[in-house]
């Protein structure tokens, strides 16, 4: 009976998974705050609070994320694309793409049948092609985040936007607001936008099925309808998207004890 876990300091939100072997047996989602060492300590002992367990029956920890550098309890420290890869490997073995939609950044990485990363590309700094730009939209449209993608399923004249920026978008929105139009077509339209970029960006690794949605963003019903209709293929989506990195960081965990007992 061997215990892992697996950390993930995001730049808005951090989680954290806990297995026994390979069983869950505790997940801990926070805000990531200012200070990540002291979120990186927060999600340990939620971890170990909620299993019963103390310090000394981790036998092996594996942080990712923005801020993993600031996990100092970890053992190990990898790549978040690698992290999410292993455990979007875990549900679905024929997955060959990956979409991470994020707070700051959005990646796509291509897989061989073992999990592994190899071709990746991220999205540039602006907003417009993360997670973030529905956050700027949410306070255009005063909705909740949560909220916007089945109100986006009940369009029926979608608002074609015509930036990915998410400053001009943002303005548009309000034009198009002021306009009269409703508040279901223009979040169909930003989820679109959203997805043609994300399109774009998995065209240049090659995108191959099975194609596969994690992070935040993968929460929302309006993105994922977005991108099987940009991209005609079906898109699947794990349990608890926004855990896949913590998970795959804690199957890691595992792999590297397994590589320590080999000889």
């Amino acid at each position: 009976m061997v215990w892992v876990m697996g950390i993930d300091i995001g730049s808005a939100f951090s989680k954290g998974v806990l297995l026994k072997d390979k069983e869950v047996h505790g997940y801990f989602e926070c805000p990531s705050g200012g200070d990540f060492a002291l979120t990186s300590e927060r999600i340990k002992k939620g971890l170990l609070s909620g299993a019963d367990l103390s310090e000394q029956d981790i036998v092996y920890t594996l942080a990712t994320g923005f801020g993993s550098q600031m996990v100092g309890y970890a053992d190990e420290v990898k790549t978040d694309i690698s992290c999410h890869a292993k455990g979007i490997h875990h549900f679905f073995t024929t997955a060959r793409t990956g979409i991470d939609i994020g707070d700051l950044y959005s990646k796509v990485f291509r897989m061989d049948e073992n999990g592994n990363v190899i071709n990746f590309v991220l999205s540039g700094k602006c907003a417009g092609g993360s997670g973030r730009i529905f956050q700027v939209i949410a306070k255009v449209l005063q909705v909740k985040v949560e909220d916007m993608g089945p109100l986006s399923l009940k369009s029926k004249k979608r608002v074609d936007f015509s930036t990915g920026c998410a400053v001009f978008a943002e303005s548009e929105a309000i034009s198009r607001i002021a306009e009269g139009v409703s508040k279901e077509d223009l979040l169909a339209g930003i989820h679109r936008a959203l997805a043609a970029q994300l399109h774009s960006m998995a065209e240049r690794v090659i995108l191959e099925k099975d194609l596969v949605m994690v992070g935040g963003g993968a929460r929302d019903a309006g993105l994922v309808r977005a991108m099987e209709e940009i991209t005609g293929y079906s898109v699947l989506v794990p349990p608890q998207p926004h855990m896949t990195a913590a998970l795959g960081a804690a199957l890691l965990a595992l792999d590297s004890l397994e590589d320590r007992k080999s000889p």
